[in-house]
């Protein structure tokens, strides 16, 4: 197996258990974004995403309910109404994540909001998660204030703990919220036939 093949099957693999994506959103970041266009043979990713996800409708029937994913639903809902906004698989690293956050405040009306802070995971974060790495969580003051900043963090850290989570941070506005024992099963919310 090359080494394009193997890192393509990867990432199918993680974009596919994340939950979020349709096949055909997967094919197109695939084949445009993560690697060169041409580079992918289209109809082949396609079958590969049909299998992936054939092998995760499989998985989900084990599944018991409440997942950890949406008890984490719960939880992000939870945050939204003490007027923190929190993001899900938001951009793929980092500042696409600040850039999210950003916009999402612009459109709330800025500073005439009644939003006090922000928490969100990106996409790396979230390939860490599905490996079973734990899911870290960038937070802060919304106008960058660390004491307050600090007061969004133990907001965070008390609502994920009341569902359930077990949470590591060392109280400090330098370090993110680690969720470690997260297990990653979001339900994949696409209707999919497998081709006979």
């Amino acid at each position: 197996m090359s080494e394009e093949t193997a890192e393509a099957l990867e990432r199918i693999r993680h974009y596919v258990w994340t939950g979020f994506y349709q096949p055909e959103e997967i094919a197109e970041i695939l084949c445009n974004d993560c690697f060169e266009p041409d580079t992918l043979d289209e109809n082949w990713v396609l079958e590969q995403i049909s299998s992936e996800i054939d092998r995760k409708l499989a998985e989900e029937n084990s599944w018991k309910t409440p997942t950890d994913c949406d008890r984490l639903d719960q939880a992000f809902a939870e945050l939204e109404k003490r007027n923190i906004i929190a993001l899900q698989n938001a951009g793929y690293t980092q500042s696409d994540g600040i850039d999210d956050i950003t916009e999402v405040w612009h459109d709330a009306g800025r500073g005439d909001s009644p939003i006090i802070g922000y928490c969100f995971y990106h996409g790396q974060d979230l390939e860490r998660a599905i490996d079973g790495h734990g899911l870290m969580l960038t937070f802060g003051d919304i106008l960058g204030t660390d004491d307050r900043g600090l007061e969004v963090g133990r907001t965070i850290k008390e609502v994920m703990e009341q569902h359930g989570f077990r949470t590591e941070w060392n109280g400090t506005i330098q370090q993110r919220i680690n969720i470690p024992d997260i297990r990653w099963q979001k339900r994949t919310a696409i209707e999919h036939t497998s081709e006979a």
